[in-house]
């Protein structure tokens, strides 16, 4: 998504900030317009995504009482993430004045130190990637879905209508090696807006479909401790498994101090991103828990891994079809929404190591629209063909969102906000107050340990078995 115009490169690089008290600072905040509205669709679109339709397998993993606790848990998490980060937007430097932070990277450089950003520079680049796997997956599933719907409505629901996902993923690798040439990252807004309305759309089919079948079968299925195994070690790998897809769902803090930076300052920023986020969280965690609630109520322990292909719906087969069409167009804009700016990253960091390069700052004749180079050909391409590949290699959804959720959850969300929120405010080691985000903190890394070996296990034995 584009955050009000800014830096193409602040997810990968910290941006080159002034001072409050230069003309420049004052003239570029003077053109700010951003006011709470702005802010809160900016979150929500950031936030609903494809994670949403992995949600109601994940309560039927922790059954009607944890499932909705979980997921109450994982938004207060986020909330608390979001009202820390509310106070890294500015940092003060002695020679200087006062900083504004305009992108998660430029924060944690600023207040915790070069050695921090590079280790932060890594999760940055590791979230970029993940989304790309999570989204091949998830778009093959869906394309295969509106086929296999058609097939259903055609043949018949005891039709077997088997189809594979390998295709389907070279097919949206191949789109996006075309849609991947795009210039630069301003140039995606067209693709952002496609993408906010797809996943809506398609979140609120899933809602509806579920609410539907609950009212179809006259009762609310589900038990309050979900799916039962066969062992109490398969119960628990489980529920690591529905703990990194719930993470997977939530989380908007790399793009926070971004859309912070887009609002005008008065009223203060930090007075409006508070508010915003309050709200934001409270729509999507309680659109969440219906989409969730209404699937685990409908299908109870046949819960499938994904709301829209798992196939507890079969009509109308038209609207089934409609609600993946827009998964698969969302997730085309998506993926190069996060693709872009890691391909800008790298394409200026290798723009400067080989500045007289015809090979990378040449442009082909052929294309001249598109300001094609041979570089950036053969970087996009390779990167697709990596996603694709890796996706194709493990297309198994809910283990992979899992994982995804996982990986990098308590670095980004918990703490680098702990971190630069203690050095910010000057809390020194052993007080009271840096005590408990310290153990808030190390609390939540066990939890996120727990869910992303867990995931691990479940891909790999997905995998091989």
């Amino acid at each position: 998504m584009e955050i009000g115009g800014n830096d193409q490169h602040s997810f990968l690089s910290p941006s080159s900030s002034s001072s409050l008290s230069s003309s420049e600072e004052i003239m570029k905040h003077v053109h700010k317009r951003g006011t709470i509205w702005t802010a809160l669709a900016h979150i929500i679109t950031a936030v609903i995504g494809s994670g949403v339709l992995s949600l109601a397998w994940s309560i039927s993993r922790l059954g009607w009482i944890a499932g909705p606790l979980t997921m109450l848990a994982f938004a207060s998490v986020t909330l608390t993430s979001a009202f820390l980060l509310c106070n890294c937007y500015k940092s003060s430097d002695p020679n200087n004045g006062v900083y504004r932070n305009g992108s998660y990277l430029d924060a944690v450089q600023r207040i915790l130190g070069k050695k921090s950003a590079w280790f932060c520079g890594i999760i940055v680049r590791i979230n970029f990637i993940k989304l790309g796997i999570v989204y091949t997956i998830t778009s093959a599933i869906s394309m295969r879905a509106i086929q296999r719907s058609n097939c259903f409505h055609n043949k018949g629901h005891k039709d077997a209508c088997k189809y594979g996902n390998t295709y389907y993923m070279i097919a949206f690798g191949t789109i996006q090696v075309i849609v991947s040439q795009i210039p630069d990252f301003r140039n995606t807004e067209w693709l952002s807006v496609i993408a906010a309305i797809m996943s809506f759309t398609y979140a609120t089919i899933g809602s509806a479909l579920g609410l539907a079948k609950v009212i179809e079968n006259g009762e609310i299925k589900g038990t309050i401790g979900g799916v039962p195994t066969s062992t109490v070690v398969d119960k628990i790998w489980s529920i690591s498994q529905a703990l990194g897809d719930i993470a997977f769902a939530f989380p908007f803090s790399l793009i926070f101090l971004e859309i912070m930076d887009t609002l005008r300052p008065n009223p203060p920023e930090k007075v409006i991103m508070k508010k915003a986020s309050v709200v934001a969280v409270f729509v999507t965690t309680f659109f969440y828990l219906c989409c969730g609630g209404f699937g685990y109520a409908a299908f109870g322990n046949s819960t499938p891994g994904n709301l829209l292909t798992g196939f507890g719906f079969y009509e109308p087969y038209w609207l089934i079809d409609f609600a993946n069409a827009c998964v698969v167009l969302h997730l085309v804009g998506g993926y190069q929404v996060f693709s872009q700016p890691l391909f800008a990253g790298i394409e200026k960091s290798i723009g400067k190591k080989f500045p007289n390069s015809a090979f990378v700052h040449g442009t082909l004749k052929q294309l001249p629209v598109l300001r094609l180079n041979l570089m950036r050909l053969s970087l996009r391409t390779t990167y697709v063909a990596f996603t694709t590949g890796f996706a194709i290699l493990f297309p198994y959804f809910n283990q992979v969102v899992g994982v995804a959720g996982a990986i990098n959850f308590w670095p980004v969300v918990v703490y680098f906000p702990v971190e630069m929120y203690l050095a910010q405010k000057g809390i020194v080691p052993w007080t009271s107050k840096s005590v408990i985000f310290r153990v808030y903190s190390f609390v939540t890394l066990l939890v996120i340990l727990f869910a992303f070996v867990g995931s691990i296990k479940g891909l790999i034995t997905a995998r091989f078995s």
